[in-house]
């Protein structure tokens, strides 16, 4: 017996990638309707959503996005990751392997993207993702201006 016979729905899984220009150094973008809108066109009801940012130096988080919080927030990250003192990373004369032309002193970028992290998981649930009142899903510039590569997967089941 097949798992159809069975009444075991089969998982869908959909995927799609868009770009993103930054405009600061450090710059928090609105995902949460493009997500909300691609969630809703695959027609899953029930799943999980995995949403990633493809670079070192940019982040993906939850939390409100309120002017003055977001305000606080770089300001937390320049107290954790100073953009003006010395990193290793930043030294080019030591650096091996993933030197580009237009190499640019980043380490701090790089520390504060390893605190907050590339990626979040979302709840899918009756075809929306789920998110408390105040949330928001942000993407985080830490060394722009940039464009951004952000994928978003879907995996779950259809009504």
């Amino acid at each position: 017996m097949d798992a159809i016979a069975l009444g075991i729905q089969p998982l869908t899984i959909a995927s799609e990638r868009t770009e993103l220009a930054t405009r600061e150094g450090t710059h928090f973008i609105d995902l949460t309707e493009w997500i909300a809108g691609r969630v809703r066109r695959t027609g899953i009801e029930d799943g999980i959503a995995l949403v990633r940012v493809l670079h070192t130096t940019a982040a993906i988080v939850v939390n409100e996005n309120e002017p003055l919080l977001l305000e606080d927030f770089k300001a937390l990250l320049e107290r954790l990751a100073p953009a003006h003192v010395p990193y290793a990373h930043d030294d080019l004369a030591r650096r091996r392997g993933s030197l580009l032309p237009e190499e640019r002193s980043n380490g701090h970028s790089h520390a504060r993207a390893l605190l907050l992290g590339d990626s979040r998981q979302l709840e899918v649930a009756e075809g929306r993702v789920v998110l408390g009142r105040w949330q928001s899903i942000l993407l985080v510039e830490l060394d722009g201006p940039r464009t951004r590569t952000v994928t978003l997967t879907v995996i779950g089941h259809r009504r």
